[in-house]
């Protein structure tokens, strides 16, 4: 058996990595606006299963992938007609 703690950073340590790698599909979301996306092409990058990675994503940043996509592109959309 293994101590207490160490089970405890183990788990610290997981749900880190967990965080960076949503950050990391985040980032693409943010970088590939214009690009076409879907959950599945994400999710086959983070190398999770896409059910897995919409609740993580939403637990995160309380919005589904796909529902972060699209808001990021309407804010982009407002952006450039503002720019006009």
């Amino acid at each position: 058996m293994c101590h207490p703690a160490w089970a405890r950073a183990r788990a610290t340590a997981r749900r880190l990595e967990d965080l960076a790698r949503l950050r990391r599909v985040r980032d693409r979301i943010d970088r590939d606006l214009a690009r076409p996306l879907d959950v599945l092409a994400l999710a086959r990058a983070a190398g999770i299963p896409a059910g897995r990675l919409s609740r993580e994503f939403r637990s995160a940043y309380g919005r589904s992938p796909y529902s972060y996509l699209v808001a990021r592109r309407a804010e982009r959309a407002g952006h450039r007609l503002r720019a006009r």
